[in-house]
């Protein structure tokens, strides 16, 4: 798995996750959990993981639908 983005924007969030699917990209987020434990206040980060052979193809969906990426 490879981090694809990251960022405390829940609509982001949802946003590259329907990217993803309609692409047909598997993708896993991560630290969900952790914005029930800081109470949803947005300081700590979520991460979207993809498996590494769909990292080029997701980055792609991703920024030519206006998603800026962190160098991950």
């Amino acid at each position: 798995m490879k981090q694809l983005l990251r960022t405390t924007d829940p609509t982001s969030i949802a946003f590259a996750k329907a990217l993803l699917q309609g692409e047909g990209i598997d993708c896993f987020e991560l630290d969900v959990n952790m914005s029930a434990l800081e109470g949803s206040i947005g300081i700590f980060p979520r991460r979207i993981m993809v498996a590494e052979r769909d990292y080029y193809r997701a980055r792609l969906a991703l920024t030519d639908n206006g998603i800026d990426l962190d160098d991950a």
